[in-house]
């Protein structure tokens, strides 16, 4: 189960830095009826200070609203720990497609995979559908691709505490990034999902690029103190990276 916390509503905020910036980012948070994370404040915290690190302005903001007005301005779209119903109309969702379809960058952190959870091709989009996690616990994280932005400073085996997130519907085009050692988690309910699907490990995070847009994601981040941890914030500037393909974006400017 998703943990659940205070709903932040109407919260809208911008960073900008002095210097041109080179890229533009909005950090979106909005979370539907049910569960909402309580590491929401501190992930906002940390996407800001990212940004601010690599001169990205950034846009931050629960408020749906936001899908109503031109996305083109944006380079990146991060879902942070969104969940359940991420838009409010079928307008914002087909404006969000549009915006995939035209060449937009997504990232999606945590339970974003919860979001539009109706919709099959947000599923496709993110590259996974939320299933269930075992319990928050210890456990072991291979880096399968060691040469992406979001895992060349991690460990070849990554000691980590988290909800081990199980998705399913992948979307065959995903390329695993990191994977858990479903040696190391303990789950009651492991046999009946994810089984051996996948082996000994499952999928956590990947990139790929979906409907003409470029999609990263990483199911981590569901405790607040890991928006502090070095190697996390490395793994998200990283994935913020690919997806922000940033000798495209230079070539743009």
């Amino acid at each position: 189960m998703i943990a659940a916390s205070i709903h932040l509503a109407g919260r809208s905020h911008a960073n900008q830095p002095d210097d041109n910036p080179a890229a533009h980012i909005l950090i979106y948070t909005r979370n539907g009826k049910g569960f909402v994370h309580k590491n929401i404040d501190a992930s906002v915290a940390c996407l800001e200070n990212i940004c601010k690190t690599n001169n990205w302005t950034t846009h931050a903001t629960d408020d749906a609203a936001v899908f109503d007005t031109d996305l083109s301005r944006f380079d990146v779209i991060v879902f942070s720990n969104t969940n359940n119903q991420a838009f409010t109309t079928d307008d914002q969702r087909s404006a969000f497609q549009t915006y995939i379809r035209q060449g937009g960058a997504f990232v999606g952190i945590h339970s974003a995979c919860g979001s539009e959870r109706s919709w099959p091709w947000f599923w496709a989009n993110v590259g996974g559908k939320f299933k269930r996690h075992p319990p928050f616990q210890p456990f072991d994280i291979k880096v399968i691709d060691s040469d992406n932005p979001a895992t060349e400073t991690l460990p070849a085996v990554w000691k980590w505490e988290d909800e081990c997130y199980y998705l399913d519907n992948l979307n065959p085009d995903i390329h695993v990034l990191l994977a858990a050692d479903m040696t190391t988690v303990k789950d009651s309910k492991k046999d009946e999902y994810p089984g051996k699907v996948f082996g000994n490990y499952f999928p956590l995070a990947w990139c790929h690029q979906f409907d003409g847009g470029r999609q990263f994601y990483t199911a981590l981040g569901h405790d607040p103190k890991h928006y502090k941890d070095k190697n996390f914030i490395n793994h998200l500037t990283g994935g913020i990276k690919w997806a922000l393909d940033e000798e495209a974006v230079a070539d743009n400017n």
